[in-house]
């Protein structure tokens, strides 16, 4: 396509106000290493809450919804819907104990929580295999999105897209620091839903689909429209449906809905202003991520079944494009290209900026790891904080190359996902419970970290051929059985360094209960007045009555959609209800 004067005025506009923020931002950040990486810890809830939506309302995420909805209709969703449950367990038990920790990234956990030079290694290793290697793979599935964009809506190489989207996303990250990545994100979440919401307007009117009515009557989408899979059909039920919610939620690390919080949540909780300003922006995060912002993307690829039925129609609308990179991730790029003059500038611009606002998040989140947890702990612990600051900008540089070189040998959105599932099976389960068991150690997470990363090694270049389902159930197993047995086995964390950590966080439930008789024999003190105990039963409820809701709230705006008014009602009076009962346990759980 060629892009009019109207089309370009808008992404100019968009990299401009985004470089400003980021120059505004830059005096305020080059402070010290506290304001660069987590803003002054004096962020309100329903910025670092809009933040995290910003974040991931990546340009990939499109992609890999539609992907999803081509191969396995709406139902296939499941896959990340199930996530919900992984990130109201965060909002409601692990939000406060992260803000009270009062450390720079959720790395420093290991060493309060753990002792002993494993827990150092754990917490250097952790940093370049999170901060540098895991993280490049998520920039990268990105960036592979912004160049399947970049080919379709522009016609230009992938060098020359990667080129074009990093350097005003680097140059933001690295002059505004977190400050300025929240307050672009807050920009950015607005243009983004603005675009995918007119996208999906447009794409219901054109000829091909005729309308929301022509679209729920086809019969190209037959069984494509159901919000539940077929309880049948047991081979597509295993991994669509029964496995992400039985297990995957919480045996699986992936960034964004990692069991126990971590990662960028972790980064964004830990810069809020108090403990329930991280619940509240948590809380607001899993809200608009589940319920609000799906069903754009979901019509969008419904549209485009009818549109370009299979891949051969893809490519024979695109012949120009490596057939390499023609899968059904391609689509909604595709979709794009039907947009009218201007609205296709604001459309681009918003696919623009859910790729910077993704990109500019993990820039800051992994080059804080580089700084703090590597190079201050390991290198140079006297560096003062201009040095620290420098550093942290030369590493955002450094990650964006890394990445942006990564994403040219992928292929599709869906096989980063997959890859990065299988990578952090099994760790999730050691993640949840070492806030609320004492035994758990540092060669406890060791062990889990490189079982699940050999694995994930083996399956993806071995010679068995499994299944991805069975994989993943694989890797949970051997992954889980390793971790508890080693466990069991080695030394347990040094009882200064435990009574130290109970007393900061305060874990609620029984699984502590070892270390605080023994305190007690030692006429030890680890209680702390400052500290709101939780009660882990009313906060395991507020999740379940937070999943109802929400889950109430994204199948009410689906049968809105599909005109089913009867089951709309319901789900939207299921929406006041669980409201009404999160109200109230609020107040139970924060007396």
């Amino acid at each position: 396509m060629v892009l009019e004067w109207i089309d370009w005025l808008s992404i100019v506009l968009f990299f401009l106000i985004s470089l400003l923020i980021g120059v505004i931002a830059a005096k305020r950040a080059g402070r010290n290493a506290s304001e660069f990486f987590l803003s002054g810890r004096d962020m309100p809830w329903w910025l670092l809450g809009i933040s995290m939506v910003a974040t991931t309302f990546s340009a990939d995420t499109p992609n890999l919804v539609t992907d999803i909805v081509r191969k396995n209709g709406v139902a296939g969703n499941w896959v990340w819907w199930a996530f919900l449950l992984t990130g109201m367990l965060t909002v409601f038990v692990y939000a406060k104990l992260w803000r009270r920790l009062g450390v720079m990234t959720d790395l420093e956990f290991y060493e309060l929580r753990y002792s002993g030079k494993e827990a150092a290694f754990l917490r250097g290793f952790r940093a370049i295999y999170l901060g540098v290697f895991f993280n490049m793979v998520i920039m990268a599935t990105v960036c592979l999105a912004a160049i399947k964009i970049g080919a379709v809506l522009l016609n230009i190489s992938p060098g020359q897209t990667l080129l074009l989207a990093s350097i005003i996303t680097v140059a933001y990250s690295c002059l505004g620091g977190l400050r300025g990545v929240i307050w672009t994100d807050f920009l950015q979440f607005g243009i983004a839903m603005v675009g995918a919401i007119w996208a999906a307007v447009i794409a219901l009117n054109l000829p091909e689909v005729g309308g929301l009515e022509g679209l729920l009557s086809s019969d190209k989408l037959q069984g494509k429209l159901n919000l539940w899979p077929d309880f049948s059909d047991h081979e597509n039920l295993i991994p669509l449906f029964i496995l992400p919610l039985a297990v995957q939620w919480w045996s699986v690390w992936y960034p964004g809905s990692e069991p126990g919080g971590g990662g960028y949540v972790a980064q964004r909780m830990l810069s809020a202003k108090s403990e329930k300003h991280a619940i509240g922006a948590t809380l607001l995060f899993n809200v608009a991520h589940y319920a609000l912002r799906p069903w754009p993307w979901i019509i969008v690829a419904l549209c485009s079944l009818l549109v370009y039925p299979d891949l051969a129609s893809l490519q024979a609308a695109f012949p120009h494009l490596d057939p390499n990179i023609v899968k059904d991730d391609l689509a909604y790029p595709a979709m794009m290209t039907f947009l009218p003059h201007g609205l296709l500038g604001l459309v681009l611009a918003s696919l623009i900026a859910a790729f910077m606002s993704t990109i500019s998040t993990h820039l800051n989140w992994g080059s804080s790891y580089i700084v703090n947890d590597f190079y201050q702990r390991f290198i140079s612990p006297q560096a003062d904080e201009k040095r620290l600051v420098l550093i942290g900008r030369i590493s955002t540089i450094f990650l964006m190359i890394l990445a942006a070189t990564l994403a040219l040998f992928l292929q599709n959105a869906l096989q980063g996902f997959q890859i990065m599932l299988q990578i952090g099976a099994g760790t999730g389960l050691l993640f949840i419970l070492r806030w609320f068991w004492w035994r758990i150690n540092a060669y406890s997470e060791i062990t889990a970290m490189v079982v699940s990363f050999l694995l994930a090694l083996y399956f993806q270049f071995g010679s068995l051929e499994l299944s991805s389902h069975v994989q993943l159930c694989l890797g949970v197993a051997i992954t889980t059985v390793a971790w508890v047995l080693v466990t069991l086995i080695t030394p347990a964390t040094k009882k200064e360094t435990l009574y130290s950590f109970y007393r900061i966080v305060q874990p609620a439930g029984p699984g502590w209960k070892v270390i605080i008789n023994k305190a007690q024999e030692e006429a030890q003190d680890i209680s702390n007045s400052e500290v709101q105990k939780g009660n882990l039963s009313l906060e395991i409820l507020a999740m379940v009555i937070g999943c109802f809701t929400v889950y109430s709230a994204l199948f009410g705006t689906g049968y809105w959609i599909y005109g089913k008014t009867a089951l709309a009602i319901t789900m939207t009076g299921a929406v006041g209800i669980g409201t009404i009962g999160l109200f109230l346990l609020w107040k139970k759980i924060h007396r």
